[in-house]
Formats: C-alpha cells, sequence, structure tokens
C-alpha cells in the first residue's frame, strides 16, 4: 500500500521530506512485524539483538559496553536488557577476573537453543520481504546504505 494511503496525507513538502517519512513508517512497520514474530518466543526486539550479539561472541564473553556499540537501536538500555536476559536464564553475567569492576555477559546454553529454535521459523519471516526479487533487496541495501551514508 502507498505510504499516502497508510497515513492518510497526500501531499508532502517535496520528495525528500516524502522519503524521511517513508523510512520512519517503513522501519517502525518493520519493527512491529519483527515484534509480532518474537513475542511466541517471550522476546522483545531488543532482547532478540543482544542474544545474537552474545551468541556472535560465543565462547568469548563481552562487556554491556560492547553490546551497546554493536545493538541496532542505540536508544535501548542494555543493562536492563541483560538484567531481563539472566531472569530469564538466558545469558549469565560474570564478574571478570582481571578486572573486579567488569561484568561480563556470555549466552547460556537455554540462549543457544532459543535462538536455534527461532531460526527454524526464520524462512516464515523473510517471506515478508520477498516482494522484492533479489536484486530489487540488493538495490534497497544499497541505498540505504548510502543514505546512511
Amino acid at each position: 500500500m502507498r505510504l499516502e494511503e497508510e497515513i492518510m496525507q497526500n501531499k508532502f513538502k517535496n520528495e525528500y521530506h516524502r522519503l524521511s517519512v517513508n523510512v520512519i513508517y517503513s522501519g517502525n512497520w518493520i519493527n512491529l512485524m519483527s515484534c509480532k514474530y518474537l513475542k511466541p518466543f517471550g522476546l522483545t526486539s531488543a532482547q532478540f539483538n543482544v542474544l545474537r550479539i552474545l551468541r556472535g561472541q560465543y565462547p568469548k564473553p563481552v562487556t554491556v559496553n560492547l553490546i551497546i556499540e554493536r545493538m541496532l537501536d542505540k536508544m535501548s538500555n542494555a543493562s536492563r536488557i541483560v538484567d531481563k536476559l539472566v531472569q530469564k536464564k538466558l545469558s549469565e553475567r560474570k564478574i571478570c577476573f582481571k578486572d573486579r569492576r567488569r561484568v561480563d555477559v556470555v549466552i547460556t546454553n537455554k540462549g543457544m537453543k532459543l535462538l536455534n529454535e527461532i531460526a527454524k521459523c526464520e524462512d516464515e519471516w523473510f517471506s515478508r520481504f520477498k516482494v522484492l526479487n533479489v536484486n530489487e533487496a540488493k538495490k534497497l541495501n544499497t541505498l540505504l546504505d548510502k543514505l546512511r551514508g
């Protein structure tokens, strides 16, 4: 559906104004779809993102600062998210032996198993994007990278 119909606005100042609204609207739409996709697994998008960061670094522990650097949503409270994952037994906090002021975070076996379970459903999630062919997806990726410059 066209942006104008989705937000019930027919006029924009120019194509760049329309683009900025379209990117924000589309990003929020994708985030909403992501939330719906992850809800049956008991995760938020931010929690899923942190688990994937932890899996990517496994078996090495990571600091909360590294998690913050790598998160997709820079406005998320990484410490609070890690606390939630610890409560769910999907990650663990460990005091660093070299620097007792530093706290390391690692993914647990339960966290790994949950990510593997989610991965089994990825095709369903990615099917939402298959309205674009591979070349269109590549072009959109290139354009978005260029936009962030």
